[in-house]
């Protein structure tokens, strides 16, 4: 009979988990069956993150961090391995970059763009990896469509991502010798709170409802629908499943349908 929660047992460090994606796969996670360690900015939003996840059966940890610090993702493996003696897996979600005119975005934005979603993932990687090494575990970074097709406004996101998507692969590779598995999701248009600060903002500068400006987004982008925070949390489950053992190296498009080249 399958297991009713495949991921049980399993130590799971999701970032950026307080809110939107994050927070939706860890919900997830947790139902599959997963031992979760929040880890965010802010005590407050993780404690309510983890408060539905034991509302639910489940067990979590919070740990409230700034990832952008390089001894912070050393310092998460750290508390992981304190309060659960192991690490199974490890979610790279965490970070945002700043949208803008290039003239006008400074060597400070692109800087911290680097700083939480690139490097923040490298060192809480290279941190946890002897771990993952030693229960042949599963990295999965959640990075986006906009590092395969580059917007004028999104050039540091276009660029953060660029580098997530080519550090995932040759981790990959790594994760063969190493019997890790690397993976990684790239969303397109997701409902968040990001997002609709997006829709927002368009409908305020065009002068339109929000309802308008959220139907000129979907059909600039021709997709179906706008996505959910639950769609990348499905897929991500699915991915780090013992079904999927086999996926390496997947640079997996969320998308709607977005990304229309080869």
């Amino acid at each position: 009979m399958a297991n009713a929660k495949p991921l049980e047992g399993k130590i799971t460090i999701v970032t950026g988990a307080s809110r939107g994606i994050g927070r939706a796969i860890a919900l997830r996670l947790a139902r599959d069956g997963a031992t979760i360690v929040l880890a965010a900015r802010t005590a407050e939003d993780l404690s309510k993150v983890a408060a539905e996840i034991k509302a639910g059966g489940g067990a979590a940890t919070c740990v409230a961090m700034d990832l952008r610090n390089a001894d912070a993702p050393a310092a998460l493996v750290k508390a992981a391995i304190d309060a659960h003696g192991a690490i199974d897996i490890v979610v790279n979600n965490a970070g945002a970059t700043k949208r803008g005119d290039f003239f006008e975005l400074t060597d400070a934005d692109f800087l911290d763009g680097f700083a939480l979603k690139f490097f923040g993932a490298v060192r809480l990687t290279r941190a946890a990896w002897p771990y993952l090494k030693a229960r042949r575990g599963s990295v999965l970074s959640i990075i986006g469509i906009g590092g395969r097709t580059p917007g004028a406004e999104f050039a540091i996101g276009g660029s953060v991502n660029g580098a997530c998507l080519s550090f995932a692969k040759a981790l990959a590779d790594i994760g063969i010798r190493d019997g890790v598995q690397v993976n990684a999701i790239n969303p397109g248009r997701i409902r968040t709170g990001r997002f609709q600060k997006m829709v927002e903002a368009q409908a305020a500068r065009e002068g339109i409802s929000l309802e308008a400006a959220m139907q000129e987004i979907i059909g600039k982008a021709s997709i179906a629908r706008v996505g959910e925070p639950e769609d990348v949390a499905n897929l991500a489950a699915f991915v780090l499943s013992p079904e999927s053992r086999f996926l390496q190296g997947a640079l997996i498009d969320l998308d709607g349908g977005q990304t229309k080249t080869v």
